[in-house]
Parts: structure tokens; C-alpha cells; sequence
């Protein structure tokens, strides 16, 4: 870790949990200095070790806040996340046994595929969601009157939309471990429904910001709420809706994966009560009220989860390669955080220009991955080699978490 900080340029030190300032990106440390310049940030800028260029804040980055949040330092797709699984199943059994539909393993990808929806695709039929209810249980005659129409339409498109996938970079994996155990991890978000709550408040906060005469310049894109507004409360109550609702889109696609690959594993292997851990499920898009060197702020972990002392986490690679289970250090100095993931070195557009589906399809093939996607011509958007060496990730932030298991892409479903 080494710290950037040049009064002349900057009111708050910005700490980067990487070896140099050269491993930085000009846009990203561009963002990090804009970032370091908010008159309301608390103690530092932290960025994790793989932090990338977003829209206003880096992806990767960790700041603290005092009296407001920020609805782009939270990001687009709330509640973003992992959860993971592990079960007690030779994973020989899963790569190696073969049913009607090719190896056990691809048996099991195309059962998935055919009970989460993938893409834009959602459920034909209105599914049970527990967070939407509750929210509605709550709210009151006056919400009516304030809360914004759009939202209160996406909370029909809601239960449509719980237990599917999306596109991007989120995944459904079969892993194995080490020790040669497959392991189920989930990477998805709050959906379409996470993206109009932070377009809908960044609107609003670039209002607001433009009426007070903010000292924030607009085209940082770091429009702020402050928490005594009626805006600044309404985005938190949003917010924790579309984490709740990210939460159980997440788990409920966990039981559709472990349901098929008990079924199959059965079926195909004659394995029967299967063990299965306790379910990690962790965010890396959100604010939470935390206290940091004497004082309750809002820490915005955009692209990064906490990693408090003790607590365990989930730092995924890029497909085909390898994700880490951790356990934090709830090291202070970047606000008990660490990073989310291996961090894009390149974007969309420059990987699928690059990188042929053809030579995408072959590398998996390589690596004895198998893919499960509806839609192949995209895939080299999430090339292995668009990503940041995930071990290299891991390697810079020892201070802020230890490896407990190291996983291996066995098969992969993209949407």
C-alpha cells in the first residue's frame, strides 16, 4: 500500500492498496483525486487493488462520508454480490460422468440454464419476493404523495425480475476446491430495479446540488444527497430495499443451482445427502452507517466488500481462472475493506476487438471449462484476459484479508 498526497492538489490523502502509482489508470486516479477534493470526505480515499475507471467514483474505490451519501459512489447495479456454497461432491464425478446430455457437469449447466432466466430475459410468471412485500407492508398513506412513480412501478417489475441472472460479468459457477470438492458460486445484483433507484437519485442530487450552489463540480458526477433532506433519506430507504432485493435474487438463484446439481448428482452418480456449508452472501455495491476513527459515517464501497475482523467474503477471478473465500482483518485504514473481484484491465469494446469468440471459446475449451450462454457473441467481453491477474489482487491486500480456499472455474453460465 502507498499513499497519494500533494496538498496543492488534494484536502484528503488518497491510500492505494497497490505497489505504484503507475499501476493506476489515468481516468481512475483522475476520479480518486475528485474524490479526495469533497469538502465532506472522512479521513482518506482508499482504493482497492482492483480499482479501475466507473462513472464518478472508481470501481475499487472506498470512501467514508460525513452528514451525506452519494448515489454514484454507491453505483448503478445496488447490491451487487457473490454467494457461495460448498458441498461435500467429488468433483471428478461432476467432470467425469457422462448422462444423455454430455458430462454430469454440462448436464447440470443446462438444467440451470433452463430455470434462471439469463440476459434480459425475466420470469414469464410473477414470482414470490420477500423484500418487495415487506417494503410495501411499510410503507404509508404519505409515501404515496413523495415517492416517486417510476420506482413504485419497478416494484411490480420486481417480482419478474428476482432469481435471474442479468448479463455483464455476472455468473453462475461450478467450482472446485483444492481438495477436489465442487463448490456453486453466484454473482448477480438488484438487477434493472438497483438501476433506476441510482439514475432516479443521481437526478435528483444533481438537482439539488445545482439549487445549493454546490462547490462540487457536476462533471465529476459525485452529485451528493445531504442525510437531513427528504432526497437523502428516501435514497437510503431505496437503497436498502434494492440490497434486501439483491440479497434474495441471489439466493434464490443458489437454490435453483444446488437444487439441479443434487438432483443430477443423484441421478448420474448415486450420491445421495449431500452435505452443503452455509451459505457465504456478501454486497460489494453499497453505503452502510459505520464507525471509523471516532465517528458514525456512511462508508460507499463501490466494488469492494467489507472485510471486518473475522468476517468472511468472496474475491472472484475471471472465468476460468481461480476466486478466493477470505476471512477480513478489519484493517482501519481501509475502512474494514478490501476489493471485489480481479478489476477489468480493458473494456467491453477493446476485449471483443481483440479477442475473437472463436479464440474465447478455444481458451476455455483449454482450460476444461464448460460454458453454459444462451447468446455467444458477446462472451469475449469476459474474456479471462480482459481481467487484472487475480493473484496479483490478492497478493497487495494481505493486510486486509487471509485466503481460506482457492477455487477453480469447472463451469460457467453467462447470460
Amino acid at each position: 500500500m502507498f499513499t497519494i498526497y500533494d496538498p496543492r492538489q488534494q484536502k484528503w490523502p488518497i491510500k492505494v492498496w497497490l505497489e505504484h502509482i503507475g499501476q493506476l489508470e489515468a481516468e481512475c486516479l483522475q476520479q480518486a483525486l475528485n474524490l479526495a477534493n469533497l469538502p465532506f470526505i472522512h479521513q482518506w480515499v482508499a482504493l482497492m487493488p482492483d480499482t479501475h475507471s466507473g462513472y464518478g467514483m472508481p470501481i475499487g474505490g472506498v470512501i467514508a462520508t460525513e452528514e451525506v451519501i452519494i448515489p454514484n459512489a454507491v453505483g448503478v447495479d445496488i447490491g451487487c454480490g457473490m454467494i457461495f456454497i460448498q458441498t461435500d461432491i467429488p468433483v471428478e464425478a461432476v467432470t467425469n460422468i457422462d448422462t444423455p446430455n454430455g458430462k454430469l457437469a454440462q448436464a447440470i449447466v443446462g438444467a440451470i440454464l433452463r430455470n434462471v432466466p439469463t440476459g434480459f430475459a425475466h420470469h414469464p410468471n410473477k414470482q414470490a419476493c420477500r423484500a418487495v412485500d415487506e417494503f410495501r407492508r411499510r410503507l404509508t398513506k404519505a409515501d404515496g404523495t413523495r415517492l416517486a412513480p417510476e420506482l413504485m412501478k419497478e416494484l411490480d417489475a420486481a417480482y419478474y425480475q428476482v432469481g435471474t441472472l442479468g448479463s455483464g460479468n455476472h455468473f453462475i459457477e461450478l467450482q472446485t476446491d483444492d481438495s477436489g470438492y465442487l463448490g456453486i458460486m453466484v454473482h448477480s445484483g438488484s438487477r434493472n430495479f438497483g438501476y433506476k433507484v441510482c439514475h432516479h437519485f443521481n437526478q435528483a442530487a444533481r438537482q439539488l446540488n445545482k439549487d445549493i450552489n454546490s462547490p462540487v463540480p457536476l462533471e465529476w458526477d459525485l452529485a451528493h444527497l445531504p442525510l437531513d433532506s427528504s432526497p437523502g433519506q428516501e435514497y437510503i430507504r431505496w437503497m436498502n430495499l434494492a440490497l434486501d432485493f439483491a440479497h434474495e435474487n441471489r439466493a434464490r438463484m443458489m437454490e435453483v443451482a444446488v437444487r439441479e446439481v443434487c438432483t443430477l448428482a443423484e441421478k448420474h452418480a448415486g450420491l445421495q445427502q449431500i452435505i452443503l456449508s452455509e451459505p457465504i452472501n456478501c454486497h460489494h455495491n453499497y453505503a452502510a452507517y459505520e464507525q471509523h476513527y471516532g465517528k458514525k459515517v456512511w462508508v460507499h464501497r463501490k466494488g469492494a466488500i467489507q472485510a471486518g475482523e473475522g468476517q468472511m467474503g468472496i474475491i472472484p477471478g475471471a472465468m476460468g481462472t481461480y476466486s478466493y473465500l477470505v476471512r477480513g482483518k478489519g484493517n482501519p485504514e481501509s475502512f474494514c475493506s478490501c476489493s471485489h473481484g480481479a478489476g477489468r484491465r480493458m473494456s467491453r469494446k477493446a476485449a471483443k476487438k481483440q479477442f475473437s469468440v472463436q479464440a474465447t471459446m478455444d481458451d476455455l475449451k483449454a482450460l476444461g471449462v464448460f460454458l453454459g450462454k444462451e447468446k455467444r457473441h458477446d462472451i469475449s467481453e469476459e474474456t479471462r484476459f480482459a481481467y487484472k491477474e487475480i493473484d496479483f489482487v490478492i497478493a497487495n491486500e494481505l493486510d486486509l484479508i487471509e485466503v481460506t480456499k482457492r477455487l477453480r472455474t469447472i463451469a460457467v453460465i453467462k447470460g
